[in-house]
């Protein structure tokens, strides 16, 4: 007899063993890009909510933090938390996500990336130069980190779902100075799983993909999973999946009924929660949990 699907989420979510993760890595360490005069506020982590979220704010240093798996399996994920670019969720969209893709033995690298938006640049534009400089390095000490070069993805929620889904499909060039120990391999990943992702939309036309996310006969696969009762941001998913569709490009879309917005990992009772299982059968599905 199978075992349903939900009652595989749930116990994935009970079975996960804690990580033990490596020392942060800082994303920049000779300068952060076009910050050596600014004035940030100190950086701050405070628990908020009925599940005590990890809430950081006024991140200036970038860091990357790697999960090694027990068993790796060769495949590896960027993991972006979201937080509307103001903020970083970091637990229930962060350290628990990267948990549980050891679980699946998937090495994880938790991005700390710079919050609150920058004055004078898109809201994604500082965020977007830590996640290339972080695939850089996960490509660039792939041998040491049992990573597989070419089976790199990226995992966002919400805002950083935005941020994967432009690294995503960005051309891959680097907005900074590039470092050879860090720059000289391809900054985008192979893979994305997008979580309510947010601001997938242009603005002015909401019938089309924002600016920044451009959909190519070459964009890597894709998983989307969101709410229908996300207000804001369940048409952008629908949107993207369009685009992939009309591309030819290998994509897979989520809409449940209920969940609303902001549940991260496992934070709510409604169906969605089962999320992680659709997205691990998925990863299956597409080789990347290959040895």
């Amino acid at each position: 007899m199978k075992t349903p699907l939900l009652a595989l989420a749930l116990i994935t979510v009970n079975s996960i063993t804690s990580a033990a993760p490596l020392e942060p890595i800082p994303l920049w360490s000779t300068g952060v890009p076009g910050e050596a005069t600014l004035k940030l506020p100190a950086e701050s982590i405070e628990l908020k909510g009925e599940h005590q979220i990890q809430i950081m704010s006024n991140v200036s240093t970038p860091m990357l933090t790697m999960y090694p798996a027990e068993k790796p399996n060769g495949a590896a994920v960027l993991v972006c938390p979201g937080g509307g670019y103001g903020i970083l969720a970091y637990s229930h969209e962060g350290t628990e996500v990267c948990e549980w893709l050891n679980s699946l033995g998937v090495t994880a690298g938790l991005l700390k990336y710079r919050v609150p938006r920058r004055e004078g640049l898109a809201k994604h534009e500082a965020p977007l130069q830590d996640v290339h400089r972080a695939i850089g390095m996960m490509r660039s000490r792939a041998a040491e980190w049992k990573i597989a070069p070419e089976r790199i993805g990226i995992l966002g929620f919400s805002a950083g779902g935005h941020l994967a889904a432009a690294g995503l499909t960005s051309n891959g060039k680097r907005s900074y100075e590039a470092d050879p120990k860090f720059d000289n391999v391809d900054c985008r990943p192979n893979f994305a799983v997008l979580v309510y992702p947010a601001y997938l939309l242009d603005e002015k036309n909401p019938d089309q993909l924002a600016p920044e996310i451009v959909v190519t006969e070459n964009t890597p696969p894709t998983f989307l999973v969101v709410a229908n009762d996300d207000k804001q941001f369940a048409k952008g998913s629908a949107r993207f999946y369009i685009e992939m569709k009309r591309k030819s490009r290998p994509c897979e879309l989520h809409i449940f009924a209920k969940g609303g917005h902001g549940f991260g990992y496992a934070n709510t009772p409604e169906e969605i929660r089962q999320w992680p299982a659709l997205a691990g059968k998925w990863m299956e599905a597409m080789g990347l949990l290959k040895e």
